[in-house]
């Protein structure tokens, strides 16, 4: 295997992100962009590992279970190095304004710095499987609105990479997230990804404060149709599944 997809994510590179800017746009929209995470190298690496069944513990047809078109499938342990470093690598940067979250919706749960320590307290409650997986999609796929629960433990936050390259790859295909607050309409959003961008978006709720404090708000996200190509996404879920 190329040796790129081993190339560790290095300190400087985290750190070069405006994490300050990216907590604002979360509160403020649910999501944040984090623009050429990864290169294209790596990006290509990643999306051919689709071909190789053995990474992976397990295959879904979405249309087989009413979850749209397309299929998708979940990393085996142990995780390819560079999906292992990106979720270990995102999650303590997230673990700060996940505690707060919790606190404003006034969930007991607070997450540990480490990633490592999160997983332990996953499998302790019986959440064994991982989660990180990757997406296919062909002409006319999509992916239904969606949250992706997998038990008691949850993180709050995900991590969606776009691994191909819009109007090379494919065309349609546009990531969607809509945010249900209480007695108003659905909004939706339509976020413009290129090939390497990451989105990190909530995963269920997210707090607003209106003028009697902090209310919870629903989200939900999915993939409009594709129209020709093929279109590729990392997921990153930090949370392990029953």
């Amino acid at each position: 295997m190329p040796s790129s997809v081993h190339a560790p994510l290095s300190i400087e590179q985290m750190n070069r992100l405006d994490w300050p800017l990216l907590e604002q746009n979360l509160d403020q929209e649910g999501n944040a962009v984090i623009r050429n995470l990864l290169p294209t190298p790596q990006c290509r690496i990643l999306r051919d590992l689709y071909a190789e069944p053995g990474r992976f513990r397990s295959k879904v047809i979405m249309a087989r279970h009413g979850f749209g078109r397309g299929e998708y499938q979940y990393f085996r342990y142990p995780l390819p190095d560079l999906v292992q470093q990106l979720r270990e690598a995102l999650y303590p940067r997230l673990v700060p304004l996940a505690n707060r979250w919790n606190a404003c919706m006034g969930i007991e749960a607070r997450y540990p710095d480490r990633h490592s320590d999160f997983i332990q307290r996953c499998h302790a409650a019986g959440q064994l499987r991982p989660t990180p997986l990757l997406l296919q999609y062909g002409p006319q796929d999509y992916n239904c609105l969606h949250q992706d629960l997998y038990g008691e433990q949850v993180f709050p936050l995900q991590v969606a990479i776009l691994l191909s390259a819009p109007d090379q790859d494919f065309t349609g295909g546009e990531f969607v997230l809509t945010e249900q607050r209480p007695r108003m309409q659905t909004r939706p959003q339509v976020i413009d990804l290129k090939q390497g961008d990451a989105v990190v978006f909530a995963v269920h709720q997210r707090p607003i404060k209106g003028v009697r404090g902090y209310y919870r708000v629903n989200m939900r996200h999915g993939v409009s149709r594709v129209n020709d190509g093929r279109r590729h996404t990392l997921g990153i879920i930090f949370h392990d599944a029953q």
